[in-house]
């Protein structure tokens, strides 16, 4: 993107934000976050359902509703449903859909990436608050909820054959640690450890890393979104218990076959793998690199290291200026959405 269409983009959303946001008068979205397998998907829709019963007088707002934007790196992609623990049915409350955004949005075996996920955040999120609707964002990434939250400017990067020619031969080790010292010298902290999760995502975020280098630009030109921000903790005994049952219960669900039927479509075993967990270990198991046991093992141990790496983030993000108001997963979800509303009414 060029300084000038930057530029325009960032006019584009400034002329559609309500008066009130600009003034910043107050809080212009709900957002939850958690760890995977901490019930924050369904919290969101319970939430929106419930604010979507009550009327004006009782919310004690003009909203129209609410609606739900996706904050997950991988249910962006049709057909990577089970993988991703989209739980679609988790959106309809009481026989009723909750709209959502950013889900099913692109073709597997593509990679979109935080440019593509800031631009369309901020398309949802201004066509749901110029519908006067309540915007929800949801999810575990933390990079792209702190990206949007904070409103950091980045900018496409092309690939770079020659730096990739490079670095075809090197090792895991020998990739992470010259990304490191890239990092050093960018003083980038907009990604996280998956970053090193195979070689080629290693590969791809030297090549953002080099490019930052080389063309450094502003930090901040998109406006920040002022969110309210729930936090959902799950005690790490129930969150591990909870991910070991749910990597069973989607093995049953077919994902072998989901991922079977994506590598029979023609999309590489390397594009699958690039999207990590699952879709790593479980194309290794299918195109016969690993045993069954030996899937389910290593799965399961970097479910749990996920879970463990994005309460490192939010709890980084806490560090980094932002106040998450932390509920028990384990509540009755009436509970919680009572408690979610009760932190609203009090943040006003």
């Amino acid at each position: 993107m060029t300084g000038a269409s930057s530029a325009a983009f960032v006019m584009r959303c400034v002329l559609k934000m309500p008066f009130h946001y600009l003034c910043g008068m107050k809080q212009t979205m709900i957002t939850i976050l958690g760890p995977t397998a901490s019930g924050k998907t369904s919290l969101a829709a319970a939430l929106a359902s419930k604010i979507n019963g009550l009327d004006a007088a009782a919310w004690g707002e003009t909203t129209q509703g609410a609606e739900i934007i996706s904050a997950d790196s991988r249910q962006v992609y049709r057909g990577m449903d089970i993988g991703t623990g989209k739980d679609l049915e988790d959106y309809t409350v009481d026989g009723k859909l909750i709209p959502y955004h950013l889900i099913d949005i692109c073709e597997p075996g593509t990679k979109y990436n935080l440019f593509e996920y800031q631009q369309d955040f901020y398309d949802a999120y201004l066509d749901i608050q110029k519908r006067g609707v309540l915007p929800i964002l949801c999810g575990g990434t933390g990079l792209y909820i702190e990206s949007v939250l904070k409103g950091y400017h980045l900018s496409p990067v092309p690939q770079n054959q020659e730096l990739r020619d490079r670095l075809a031969d090197k090792s895991l080790d020998e990739l992470t640690v010259m990304l490191k010292e890239l990092k050093a010298k960018t003083g980038s902290n907009m990604h996280n450890r998956t970053d090193v999760d195979t070689a080629q995502r290693a590969i791809r975020a030297i090549e953002i890393e080099t490019y930052n280098l080389e063309h450094p630009m502003p930090e901040r030109e998109l406006p920040a979104v002022d969110s309210l921000i729930i936090g959902v903790s799950i005690d790490r005994d129930a969150r591990r218990e909870k991910i070991t049952r749910r990597l069973n219960q989607r093995l049953q669900e077919g994902m072998v076959d989901e991922i079977k039927g994506l590598l029979d479509r023609g999309i590489p075993a390397e594009n699958l793998i690039y999207y990590g967990l699952e879709y790593k270990f479980i194309t290794e198991y299918v195109i016969g690199k690993t045993t069954y046991d030996e899937m389910f093992r290593g799965l399961e141990i970097a479910i749990h290291q996920f879970a463990k790496r994005q309460m490192t983030w939010f709890r980084g993000m806490e560090r980094r200026g932002f106040t998450i108001h932390w509920i028990d997963a384990l509540q009755p979800m009436e509970q919680k959405v009572d408690q979610v509303l009760e932190i609203v009414k009090s943040s006003k």
